[in-house]
């Protein structure tokens, strides 16, 4: 007995037009907020799909999700939701276990664990994420790149600085014990690399 390849029958959520596309953004931002309750964000839920179809006069018909599969839905965002809290915690208890000279190394992980996070959910949880959903976790992407990048900047600029202040350093010894400018710049260059 052979399986399919695929991910199976696609769920009511999965067939909604992308005409609906706000509406399921719209309701997994109710959920995640958490303010209302399931059963009041379904009603609201309905009524905004009535509406879409009422507004295209019969040219769009669809099947609006039963609250069983609202439920699943409303499931699925929750773990999305509890990952990227749990991701939060993490990145916070690091944070704070840190000291300023180490916050390069936290951007570098806390980017990493960015990327870990936005990979799994993309692949393990795809068919619940919404199009606004995909944006955040781009922009939290780009985000996480762009402060790694900030890093490593840093990094350079702290390691010219130093380069600086020792080249000035060797040069005052050097002046101080009568050493020539060649011997100077001799020194510099073996233990900096400056010439």
């Amino acid at each position: 007995m052979t399986m399919a390849n695929g991910r199976g029958r696609l769920s009511s959520f999965d067939l909604l037009p992308t005409q609906a596309e706000h509406i399921v953004s719209w309701a997994a931002s109710e959920l995640c907020d958490r303010e209302k309750t399931q059963t009041d964000i379904y009603a609201e839920f309905v009524s905004k799909c009535e509406a879409l179809m009422k507004e295209h006069r019969g040219e769009l018909e669809f099947r609006i999700p039963a609250f069983s599969s609202f439920n699943r839905f409303s499931i699925r965002q929750a773990r999305l939701s509890r990952r990227l809290d749990d991701t939060r915690a993490i990145v916070a208890t690091l944070a704070e276990k840190h000291d300023a000279k180490a916050s390069d190394d936290l951007t570098i992980i806390s980017g990493e664990m960015i990327k870990s996070v936005v990979l799994h959910m993309l692949g393990d949880g795809a068919d619940g994420v919404a199009p606004k959903e995909l944006k955040a976790l781009a922009d939290a992407l780009r985000a996480a790149q762009l402060a790694q990048n900030m890093s490593a900047d840093r990094k350079l600029k702290i390691e010219a600085d130093l380069k600086a202040r020792m080249a000035a350093a060797v040069d005052t010894v050097a002046k101080a014990k009568g050493l020539t400018g060649d011997t100077a710049e001799s020194i510099k260059k073996q233990i900096l690399g400056v010439v």
